[in-house]
């Protein structure tokens, strides 16, 4: 597997990015963080009326403990039976009242991040499609698919957890202890200073565990890339596993690969765990230490016994976010590393598109004059000099073993892959000097491997002429072959023809996407290897077909068997990525050069089939 190795990005910069992408719903981030406010003010305020709750209660001189804001509240409500003191109802009253606010608020903050957070996955995941459909060829031949469908499929919604989740918590969270130490120093300053000494260490933790956490997501991440791409494979592969009985061996790769993302989360549960057991401690020690002195100076009647209720109250109150932020470590250090994921897909450079010159529709010339061309890290060119016309209309065939480079060859003209010296024509203009759009509106393309959608048969066909009237749909089907098992199939046009085209045969794939060829009605036309796996039967209705497909056209045969391309206007014979002979077949056979001697090599093969 090859993954892109780039700079890692600071926290900062990482979670800053994140939030730029938020930027555009900026209101709804208001209201939010309103509504998150007021819901962690209600925390400090809970602790604070268990002094008045215990005064007024347990106290004979109740009155004295209201507070002056309080006063107008206690003289309207009702007194005690014996009219003697306040109303027993009074701090009741006000809990209720603070637990319906805090719920009113707690549900709008709510709602508003799960509204943000799953805006924000839709953005990154658009964004991340979109670049992959920009990205150049040369990207998925070095990438996995695994590993690019688990950066959309998962990465995404870890990132989530940094923007969003992170974010609420961190707010509310911070706000309620900041809340709940004003009111613990407003109290007793001293006690309090005893839970501050504490919180360095805890914060020390946190940090330390923050930064193991980042490197095992970042672990997990590629791990879970690994898994996604067995899946894939034995998926897609499932005709030949079944064939040669590899599925011990497939469900043994699986295991490997599953088991190591289970390993890497063990470990991150194991390290988020132990610092939150840490931090548990310490408010421990500091929960006891503050109980043995807040005791003393309760039997000194420095502190009434309601303000060491609100004080106790309001320590106990405080460890549960402290706890809640070391969590939320745990997610963050995920979200981050899921970030960096994310946006190095959607950095990757896209395909170079500078053409500025404009072509409505050409006459199919090309010319490739010293084209030279080498793939990443092999050995020797797969292309060297090429030096070719090809007249507009006129039909030309590549033949030579594999690895001679005429699908190379070929994969420039639509710019697949940009040549590494020499130059290529249409029409006396060098492709690079037409916008990637228009070159490749010029061009149509069929081949073995065809490329259908678990769409309709109207919209595959239509592919690429969404405008396509259903009349102009049915006559390509016609012009292809295709309209006789169209036809026959349950809902004619309208069926869903699966994955990849399952449901249909390999003639009748190839028909489709021979209609598609022609409904796109392009000036040049390659065709690479299109008949080589079809049966006879099959392989005459698709040449039928594409007889109808070449004529007008400039076009490109990609051959294999060269019995289909003997009525070709010239045939290219490449060896070791060079031309060696160019001529029409009889020409060539004549000659007795390479291309007669790949034709004895498989009239004998053809021969002894037989």
């Amino acid at each position: 597997m090859t993954v892109t190795n780039r700079p890692s990005l600071s926290s900062r910069a990482l979670y800053l990015r994140i939030l730029r992408q938020l930027r555009p719903y900026w209101k709804v981030i208001v209201l939010a963080f309103l509504a998150t406010q007021l819901a962690a003010m209600t925390e400090p305020m809970f602790a604070w009326l268990m002094g008045p709750l215990i005064n007024l209660n347990f106290s004979s001189q109740a009155a004295q403990h209201v507070p002056a804001f309080l006063q107008p509240l206690a003289d309207w409500l009702p007194h005690s039976p014996a009219g003697q003191g306040v109303s027993p109802w009074l701090v009741p009253s006000l809990i209720v009242a603070l637990f319906l606010f805090r719920a009113a608020t707690t549900f709008f903050s709510e709602w508003a991040a799960a509204w943000l957070s799953n805006q924000l996955v839709l953005d990154l995941r658009q964004k991340m499609y979109e670049r992959l459909l920009a990205l150049p060829v040369s990207y998925y031949d070095t990438h996995p698919a695994g590993l690019i469908l688990s950066r959309i499929a998962n990465d995404v919604g870890a990132v989530t957890q940094a923007g969003i989740s992170v974010l609420t918590v961190l707010l509310k969270d911070t706000l309620t202890i900041i809340g709940q130490l004003a009111l613990m120093l407003y109290i007793d300053w001293r006690l309090t200073l005893i839970c501050l000494i504490l919180l360095p260490l805890a914060g020390f933790s946190i940090r330390k565990v923050g930064q193991r956490l980042r490197g095992l997501n970042r672990q997990q991440q590629q791990a879970f890339g690994d898994m996604m791409q067995v899946m894939e494979e034995g998926v897609h592969g499932q005709k030949v596993i079944k064939v040669f009985g590899g599925q011990r061996y497939e469900a043994l790769r699986f295991f490997g690969r599953a088991n190591r993302v289970r390993q890497l989360a063990v470990k991150q549960t194991v390290a988020s765990s132990g610092n939150s057991a840490l931090v548990q401690l310490l408010l421990s020690i500091a929960l006891a230490v503050v109980v043995y002195y807040a005791g003393l100076r309760s039997a000194a009647g420095s502190m009434t016994a309601g303000d060491f209720m609100s004080f106790i109250t309001a320590m106990l109150m405080l460890s549960q976010p402290v706890q809640r932020l070391s969590r939320t470590n745990e997610s963050l250090q995920k979200g981050l590393a899921a970030a960096e994921s994310v946006f190095g897909l959607i950095d990757e450079p896209v395909e170079v598109d500078v053409g500025q010159q404009s072509l409505v529709h050409a006459g199919g010339q090309l010319q490739f004059r010293q084209v030279c061309f080498r793939y990443p890290h092999a050995d020797r060119d797969s292309l060297d000099a090429i030096s070719l016309t090809v007249n507009a209309g006129e039909t030309v065939a590549l033949v030579g073993g594999s690895g001679s480079g005429k699908t190379t060859l070929a994969s420039l003209l639509p710019r697949f892959h940009d040549a590494g010296a020499g130059d290529i024509l249409l029409d006396g203009i060098p492709l690079a000097h037409l916008p990637l759009a228009t070159l490749r509106q010029q061009i149509a393309l069929v081949s073995q491997d065809v490329s259908l959608f678990n769409d309709t048969v109207a919209a595959n066909i239509a592919y690429g002429c969404p405008d396509a009237s259903e009349q102009r749909i049915r006559e390509a089907a016609e012009a292809a072959n295709a309209l006789e098992f169209i036809e026959q199939l349950p809902l004619g046009m309208q069926t869903i023809i699966g994955d990849r085209g399952n449901r249909l045969s390999g003639g009748q794939k190839q028909r489709l996407a021979i209609a598609r060829a022609l409904l796109k009605d392009a000036p040049i036309l390659i065709l690479d290897e299109a008949t080589s796996a079809l049966d006879s039967e099959s392989e005459r209705k698709v040449q039928s077909a594409l007889e109808r497909l070449m004529q007008h056209r400039t076009t490109l045969v990609i051959a294999h068997r060269l019995s289909t391309i003997e009525a070709a206007d010239r045939i290219v014979v490449m060896q070791q990525g060079r031309i060696v002979e160019v001529g029409p077949h009889m020409a060539l056979l004549q000659r007795g050069g390479a291309y007669a001697a790949l034709w004895r090599a498989q009239f004998q093969e053809g021969h002894h089939a037989t």
